[in-house]
């Protein structure tokens, strides 16, 4: 018992700060602008559920294919950073991000909303999160008990990356309640506010898959 919530607080506590759905669920608001409640809800059900494939996918198989393919660790960050730095400017640089423009205009770019791009990634799921599932993935268990252990952690990490996909459907399915209670100026200051920082955060993502490549060589 004690194995499997030491993996699920690991999995969980390691994941939910570089996630973070409260800070992206603006980034949602602002992508999916002019379209339905109904269907701005549908893709918070599709971005939870596609998030947590995608750090499933990355704890599982993430070890194996870097090492497979030889690529190191670092260039996953610098090449994720650059579409997180890429998406942060496109939304900061976006002339109409909400949903002001007539009828045809809304529904356009409705159309162009993918619920896994950008919606789960880089949006919900960037490099960050994907190199943290797999360090996740890599750890092996050691003693006797190996087998044992490796499924009371698998346990444990799965339970982590569902509470996960909770706290995405939770906070983008209500994303619309906080847009309310901002209003159209004050979503629209956060949405580009939060823009940079995403800029920021990629910019740092990019520097730190540098200096670790660096530092390796």
């Amino acid at each position: 018992m004690n194995s499997v919530l030491g993996a699920f607080l690991l999995t969980f506590a390691g994941l939910f700060p570089i996630v973070n759905p409260l800070e992206a669920a603006p980034f949602f608001l602002g992508l999916t602008a002019g379209m339905p409640t109904a269907e701005r809800r549908a893709l918070a059900r599709k971005a939870a559920t596609n998030g947590f494939a995608l750090l499933l996918g990355s704890m599982l198989l993430g070890p194996w294919l870097l090492e497979f393919f030889g690529i190191e660790l670092p260039v996953l960050r610098i090449a994720g950073g650059l579409v997180v730095t890429a998406l942060g400017w496109k939304l900061l640089t976006q002339e109409e991000w909400s949903d002001h423009g007539s009828a045809d205009l809304r529904r356009d770019g409705a159309r162009k909303v993918g619920s896994f791009y950008p919606l789960t990634m880089p949006l919900t799921v960037g490099p960050g999160s994907m190199s943290v599932a797999i360090t996740i993935g890599s750890r092996k268990p050691a003693g006797p008990l190996q087998i044992a252990d490796l499924a009371l952690h698998a346990i444990g990490a799965l339970a982590g990356l569902v509470a996960i996909a909770v706290t995405i459907y939770l906070a983008y399915r209500f994303a619309e309640t906080i847009a309310r209670l901002l209003g159209a100026t004050g979503l629209e200051v956060l949405v580009r506010l939060s823009a940079f920082i995403l800029m920021c955060i990629g910019i740092e993502i990019i520097w730190n898959g540098y200096s670790a490549l660096v530092g390796a060589r």
